[in-house]
């Protein structure tokens, strides 16, 4: 057995283990968006006063190992604080792959008192669900359980209810049975069955939740459409017309749902990592210093920190710009090896590649809905854009880089959060989820000849 010193403190490890594996069990706040495959570079560490990446690292001795502070990543959630603490209360809990979202919510005064979001820890098995699936299929449930309990903990303690009755969850598919504990090795292969899909009412002293009787959670619609889409479709209401609506909830799994008063339909999307900056060279989340705006070489960072690198806003702006300066052609071919941002921060020719990806299953998984339902892009109403940076989206620049249709560029409205304010609108008015997972269908992409077509069209730029 080797010592292994991680920022002071000290554990073991048997000779050629991973350190990423020792830095996932050891309560750090290490990243690995990749998954461990050596692809992202974004797990260096430094040991014994070199760098290298932890997932590749096997080791073969006495290390020190020293991790960079990572700052929580910025979620806006759209939630108005306006209530304050009475008599009773509850919580709201959004579990996003990424962030996770905890709200206070009075149920006196019907408002929220206090939203606080975090960055999900669960990041150090994986940016992405599948990631983290993968994970659950070689190494069992329980660490990914723990990670995700221990943060929630932390968290009620932070907003400021140390005793409540009810916490109301919501969330993908996926982090649901890694909240509860449950299997979800299952939802890695064809054909992705989960183990439950319905809402459940648990003890939260059995979960291991401190200062909460019992849990709540929203129902799910399929194995990658889950509560977080039925909250939102709960926030936002059926169409009182006769007209359809689309909400598009961006992320490493785009869910996208096309439904009007007498039929949802709803499908997923693999956009992967991009959006998360995983698997992007310079790509970052939307913490202190990544560039979330980029227009005529001016850049905006969050926290208006010196630029570290570049998140999924300032990506789409950023190739949006260079496809206006024709620097990419319409096959994504940009002739210089790479584009320089800021000092240390560049785009390159494999990034392209990523964002194509991203951008075509989004924007095909639009087209195929429309086309099962043989719908014009005319009789929509309203285009729901959410998720973690749909409030900072340039819509514009969305549709040149082929991510939005231009036809809906009008009828786009953001909506931040809308798993967390569709739950606590749940909690309010305790209205029948029913009418949006009961009679809902879902599209799979994978075997639809039509998106397939889609999709390789859709990966070229309209220049």
């Amino acid at each position: 057995m080797y010592k292994v010193t991680v920022n002071g403190k000290t554990v073991y490890a048997r000779e050629g283990t991973l350190l990423s594996e020792i830095l996932k069990t050891a309560d750090t706040a290490a990243e690995h968006p990749c998954g461990g495959k050596g692809i992202c570079r974004k797990c260096t560490v430094t040991v014994n006063g070199k760098e290298v990446l932890s997932c590749q690292y096997k080791i073969l001795s006495d290390i020190t190992v020293e991790l960079s502070v990572l700052d929580d990543i910025v979620s806006e959630t759209g939630a108005e604080e306006s209530g304050s603490f009475t008599d009773r209360l509850c919580l709201v809990l959004d579990i996003g792959t990424t962030t996770l979202a905890l709200a206070a919510v009075s149920l006196d005064e019907r408002k929220i008192i206090k939203v606080i979001t975090r960055t999900n820890l669960q990041r150090k098995f994986g940016a992405d669900v599948m990631s983290r699936i993968e994970y659950c299929r070689k190494n069992g449930i329980s660490e990914l359980n723990k990670s995700l309990i221990s943060q929630i903990n932390q968290m009620t303690a932070e907003i400021g209810v140390s005793d409540t009755d009810t916490l109301y969850v919501a969330g993908n598919t996926a982090m649901l049975h890694m909240f509860f504990g449950v299997d979800c090795s299952a939802m890695g292969v064809s054909p992705y069955t989960p183990s439950f899909l319905e809402a459940k009412t648990e003890s939260a002293q059995e979960l291991g939740l401190k200062g909460i009787n019992k849990v709540i959670s929203l129902p799910c619609i399929a194995s990658f459409v889950g509560a977080d889409i039925v909250a939102g479709l709960n926030f936002i209401g059926m169409p009182e017309n006769d007209g359809f609506n689309l909400l598009a909830d961006l992320g490493t799994n785009a869910e996208i749902v096309l439904f009007n008063k007498d039929f949802v339909l709803c499908t997923s999307a693999a956009a992967g990592p991009c959006f998360e900056g995983a698997n992007i060279s310079s790509g970052m989340s939307a913490t202190s210093g990544a560039i979330y705006s980029f227009c005529d070489n001016k850049i905006k960072t969050v926290g208006d920190a010196p630029a570290r690198g570049i998140c999924s806003t300032g990506l789409v702006d950023v190739i949006s710009e260079l496809l206006r300066r024709d620097i990419i052609d319409e096959t994504g071919y940009m002739e210089c090896e790479t584009f320089d941002i800021a000092e240390g921060v560049s785009l390159e020719q494999g990034d392209i590649r990523q964002y194509q990806l991203a951008k075509s299953a989004v924007y095909s998984a639009i087209l195929t809905l429309l086309k099962i339902k043989n719908i014009s892009f005319e009789s929509i109403d309203k285009m729901y854009i959410s998720g973690g940076f749909s409030a900072r989206m340039n819509i514009p620049n969305a549709v040149r880089t082929g991510l939005l249709p231009g036809e809906l560029s009008d009828k786009c409205i953001a909506i931040n959060n809308s798993s967390l304010l569709g739950t606590v609108k749940y909690v309010l008015e305790k209205n029948d989820l029913g009418a949006y997972c009961n009679n809902a269908v879902y599209a799979d992409l994978s075997s639809d000849a039509f998106f397939s077509e889609l999709f390789i069209n859709n990966m070229m730029f309209d220049t």
